[in-house]
């Protein structure tokens, strides 16, 4: 179903609400908001070290509105988030974009056992520098459509299915070649324990399509591909305070031509998050995922890595955060063909802030963070950059 029709679909249950004074739906289910943001990045293009280049970093301000949507309708629930942003680079004026970003859903029941939701998303950005290091700007869209659904036919047992689309296209001639629209169809079994937790199975097909085949070595390239996955499915909660959440099992990608990109093994991501003393939070992640690429010579990796994350609320308006980031990619390439054999690489991030809330509806932050980039198949580089952002809810 295309996106603009999912979207309307979701967004028409609106048009069916029995009519509240305005002043209450205001206050109770729609909140604009406004959020200005600066900040500097020391790498804009993430350009090898050694590159000599006139001017490597930019400054930017990034003004942004939108409205947030919470609106029960009977027993269903409606959200929905509308933003549009315009982004301003003080060197690099070509840059400049406007943002947007929606997104809807309408969670829905029928009868007691039965439960599910339907939605999608809309996202027009600037594509990172990270694997194409080019000065013209590439907006990038993103779309997704979903709908699932589960029956819990026993208090203790739910079956559930679910189906997504994923588009992504890119404004920028050159990098059509990573169009790429992928289905994904679900299935599962879950055991739901009185605790709250849940212990599952479940079986995934993904199909991803590339219309642009890529010319390379006087050949033409096509990245489409096949994917099962076989998968626990677990949130375990240990206490009020440490929950464990995994998505992991084993997963096959074969594609149509070039079989030696065929890839199969661990795949997924674990989760643990708890918490000290109500005020120190803490999550680390660990994951081994097949992901897309954005260059002009390789389209997907396997990617394992790691991170942790901190949230410290210093007073009851102020909050520190910091994060840490380690992962390595393994690059799935045309090996004595188009490409070297073992390209990867390895980054590794680290980030602080600093946020105040003066008031429920308000905020200012401060971040900070410093980026590191090696291996033998992309640009060896490091940035650092900072930002200052506040927004408010009215």
């Amino acid at each position: 179903m295309p996106f603009n029709k999912s979207l309307l679909l979701v967004l028409g249950a609106w048009a069916v609400v029995p009519m509240v004074p305005a002043h209450a739906m205001l206050s109770d289910t729609i909140h604009p908001y406004l959020a200005v943001a600066r900040s500097h990045d020391s790498n804009l293009f993430r350009l090898d070290d050694g590159a000599v280049i006139g001017q490597r970093g930019d400054d930017l301000t990034r003004t942004q509105f939108g409205i947030l949507v919470d609106m029960p309708i009977s027993r269903q629930r409606l959200t929905a988030q509308i933003k549009r942003s315009k982004v301003k680079f003080s060197h690099y004026k070509q840059l400049d974009y406007d943002g947007k970003d929606y997104a809807a859903d309408l969670e829905w029941h029928v009868g007691n056992h039965v439960e599910g939701h339907v939605g999608g998303t809309y996202a027009q950005t600037l594509t990172s520098f990270n694997d194409f290091h080019s000065a013209e700007r590439n907006l990038r869209v993103q779309r997704r459509e979903y709908v699932d659904g589960a029956w819990r036919f026993h208090p203790s047992y739910r079956v559930r299915a679910a189906a997504s689309r994923n588009k992504s296209t890119y404004d920028l001639p050159v990098q059509q070649y990573n169009n790429r629209t992928e289905d994904q169809v679900d299935v599962g079994f879950d055991y739901l324990p009185p605790s709250g937790s849940r212990f599952g199975l479940q079986a995934s097909r993904i199909e991803g399509k590339y219309p642009n085949h890529r010319a390379l070595g006087g050949m033409l390239v096509d990245d489409s591909y096949t994917q099962h996955e076989l998968k626990a499915n677990v949130y375990w909660l240990f206490s009020a305070t440490s929950q464990f959440q995994m998505l992991a099992g084993w997963a096959e990608r074969k594609h149509p031509v070039f079989a030696e990109r065929d890839t199969s093994g661990l795949n997924g991501r674990a989760t643990m998050n708890w918490s000290m003393l109500r005020k120190l939070k803490m999550s680390a992640s660990a994951w081994r995922e097949f992901a897309a690429v954005e260059s002009n010579l390789i389209n997907n990796s396997v990617n394992k890595g790691a991170s942790f994350n901190t949230t410290w609320d210093v007073t009851s308006k102020v909050a520190a955060t910091a994060m840490v980031r380690r992962e390595k990619r393994d690059f799935s390439t045309l090996e004595g063909r188009l490409a070297a054999p073992n390209l990867s690489d390895k980054t590794r991030i680290a980030s602080l802030g600093l946020t105040w809330a003066p008031t429920l509806t308000s905020q200012l932050s401060v971040n900070a963070f410093h980026e590191v980039r090696s291996g033998n198949a992309s640009t060896n580089y490091r940035a650092n950059g900072a930002a200052v952002s506040a927004s408010i809810q009215f």
